[in-house]
């Protein structure tokens, strides 16, 4: 049996192992680390959530690759030698796993751009090659210079709330929040939903009225309850499309390759409203 965990440090591991030839992911955010830092042959098999681009930044490249990686029962079918999954994945399935002797990888929820970094590096060690993680981690801190120098000192931080569906706000200690702060943005997540985020009433948004809100889609349409509070009038009067900030979710859930585009996204916002609000 053999279980492994990577976290903000690198893999726990006393001498390196031989590259993985037959890798299989049951995590939407380790599929997106192997499409962009493994060979296409050491992919056995992705998860069942590979292809879907509302989760998945490479969904469309996902598509060349066997993806219904899900209970432990098609896991084993594709006979891997390495397993990534998630902290969040299902107890069952990685328990089983292990205990069949798989080795499992479980990848720790990325709540930084240091987080991410740190575990581009370790995955990609991991998979023997670490050449595309430098390549990777140096897109990304190339967009988060670019960024940061496009906010002078002293310029203007227009307030922002990442509103989701149902009402959630991300907090203050969250991925998103630190790219809004980078982009120049002033994130009211922490004084709205605290540090790891909640549901926020629409009530308590009007009042506290953000300069802007970050939506996953601009042209909201109310297809059920959780979209349809998005619609709300109230906020589609105070929040026209121009004071709508659109970072589709696929950009953040995972961080990793995504994080340039995210970056360079919010970056562009900040510069089409200049100085102000």
């Amino acid at each position: 049996m053999a279980a492994w965990a990577l976290s903000g440090s690198a893999l726990a591991e006393s001498a390196p192992a031989p590259a993985p030839q037959r890798i299989v992911s049951i995590n939407a955010c380790a599929d997106q680390l192997l499409l962009a830092l493994a060979d296409p042959a050491q992919i056995a098999a992705l998860s069942i959530y590979a292809t879907d681009p509302a989760y998945s930044y490479l969904a469309d490249q996902a598509k060349a690759f066997p993806h219904d990686a899900g209970v432990a029962e098609t896991v084993i079918q594709h006979e891997p030698d390495l397993v990534f999954a998630g902290r969040f994945t299902k107890r069952e399935t990685r328990s089983m796993l292990k205990r069949l002797g798989f080795k499992v990888v479980e990848l720790d929820t990325v709540k930084s751009v240091d987080d991410s970094i740190q575990q581009i590096r370790d995955v990609a060690a991991m998979l023997g090659h670490s050449e595309r993680g430098d390549a990777l981690i140096a897109r990304i801190e190339a967009a988060r210079t670019k960024a940061a120098a496009a906010v002078p000192a002293g310029t203007h931080q227009p307030t922002v709330a990442v509103y989701q569906r149902r009402g959630y706000v991300t907090g203050q200690n969250t991925l998103t929040g630190e790219l809004l702060r980078l982009a120049g943005f002033a994130d009211m997540g922490g004084k709205l939903a605290g540090k790891t985020g909640g549901f926020v009433p629409l009530e308590r948004i009007v009042s506290s009225r953000p300069d802007l809100l970050v939506v996953a889609d601009p042209h909201v349409v109310a297809a059920d309850q959780g979209s349809a509070l998005l619609a709300h009038p109230a906020l589609r009067e105070l929040y026209p499309p121009e004071r709508r900030i659109a970072l589709p979710g696929r950009l953040t859930i995972c961080a990793g390759p995504s994080l340039p585009e995210a970056i360079e996204t919010l970056a562009a916002e900040r510069a089409r409203l200049g100085g102000g609000s």
